[in-house]
């Protein structure tokens, strides 16, 4: 049975096209599926699980009644929803992973994380990331209101937008020396990412070995996943109408 890899939806109010274009995912798509890992990014802001969902309620409930079917799923924190905490994955049926895991697979071990800690060429986000990851600045923001909350994550969204067109595409990019690090601390030659909005499938040259790093798409005019079973993986795009 299949397992099945989503990560950069970006869900929000404005994108109601992304919103059925996922629900269309989950119900004739990922029907067959026995896992489903949610990669990071799926919200495109996230303040709190307090915090209501507009426009998301019954894709959500979507999620929960296929982990009711018995389909296990995963979240994993991105750059945009890291916020993301128990009580919500309890309300959907998942389970909270850590930001770097590796998962036996039935084509092999994969190391599996959003990617944005590859990104260490661009030092100014590596700096904000370690902010908004740390657990006390995490909890200072949580304990304002959802008014506050919203302006902020207003300002840091629009601040962080206008920056990212200032830099260089490769500055935005993985770092060559951080992934070769992550296949040789996971000891393994498989990884699965999204974060850089670049869908495609390397191969990397290690030092004793090759190994693959197979990149997520974001969603916008196409959708994207990743299936993988025994006779192997695809990713696979389709167009969002």
């Amino acid at each position: 049975m299949p397992v099945y890899f989503v990560s950069d939806i970006h869900l929000k109010p404005e994108r109601p096209d992304l919103t059925r274009a996922f629900s269309y995912f989950l119900e004739h798509t990922a029907t067959d599926a026995t896992q489903l890992y949610l990669l990071g990014d799926i919200f495109e802001a996230w303040i709190g699980d307090d915090c209501p969902t507009p426009g998301l309620d019954d894709l959500l409930q979507q999620l929960k009644t296929l982990s009711d079917k018995g389909c296990e799923i995963f979240f994993q924190h991105g750059n945009r929803d890291f916020l993301v905490g128990e009580q919500f994955c309890q309300s959907i049926g998942a389970k909270l992973l850590p930001e770097e895991l590796v998962l036996p697979l039935p084509i092999g071990n994969a190391v599996v994380l959003h990617g944005d800690q590859l990104c260490t060429d661009d030092t100014e986000y590596m700096q904000f990331r370690a902010l908004v990851r740390n657990p006390q600045w995490q909890q200072d923001f949580l304990s304002k209101s959802l008014e506050e909350r919203l302006a902020i994550a207003r300002q840091l969204r629009d601040t962080s937008k206008q920056r990212t067109t200032e830099k260089s595409d490769y500055i935005t990019d993985v770092n060559a020396d951080a992934v070769k690090q992550s296949f040789a601390d996971n000891k393994v030659s498989l990884m699965i990412h999204g974060h850089t909005h670049r869908p495609a499938v390397h191969e990397v040259e290690l030092a004793s070995e090759s190994a693959t790093r197979i990149v997520l798409g974001d969603w916008d005019t196409l959708g994207w996943y990743l299936k993988v079973d025994q006779d192997g993986y695809d990713l696979i795009s389709f167009e969002i109408e």
